[in-house]
């Protein structure tokens, strides 16, 4: 029985985490509607559930952030927001823990249908590299 376990657990698929950045075109005024939070609210308590869903937010407008850049040299300059140069900008994000690349589209398309067809927007999902690595 032991050995059964064992091989059970060397046959699963070690999990990855991927960040799906949600961007929006912060211009177009749109926020989501009661459906569309409905929609999320539920997607979010499935994929927290079956555990496959580690964080999610959405973001403030940029016009309540702030942009920070470090120049050669160790100069620091902060430039307070909103950015007149930026049209897309990433309007939440979700973090999901899977076996797959192929999972993880699943999951941020589910995301992307959960708003409905009234919105034009983009999720970019990328791996996360594993605690201690650095790209």
């Amino acid at each position: 029985m032991v050995a059964a376990i064992a091989d059970a657990i060397q046959l699963e698929k070690p999990k990855m985490r991927f960040l799906s950045m949600i961007r929006v075109d912060e211009s177009s005024g749109q926020k989501p509607s009661a459906q569309v939070l409905e929609n999320m609210g539920r997607l979010m308590d499935e994929m927290t559930k079956a555990g496959v869903l580690i964080d999610t937010a959405g973001l403030a407008p940029t016009s309540e952030g702030v942009r920070m850049h470090l120049a050669k040299g160790g100069r620091i300059s902060v430039t307070d927001g909103p950015f007149a140069e930026t049209k897309e900008v990433i309007g939440g994000y979700a973090i999901f823990e899977v076996a797959s690349k192929e999972e993880a589209i699943a999951l941020t398309r589910r995301f992307l249908e959960a708003h409905g067809a009234d919105w034009n927007i983009e999720c970019e999902l990328r791996p996360m590299m594993p605690p201690g690595e650095c790209g």
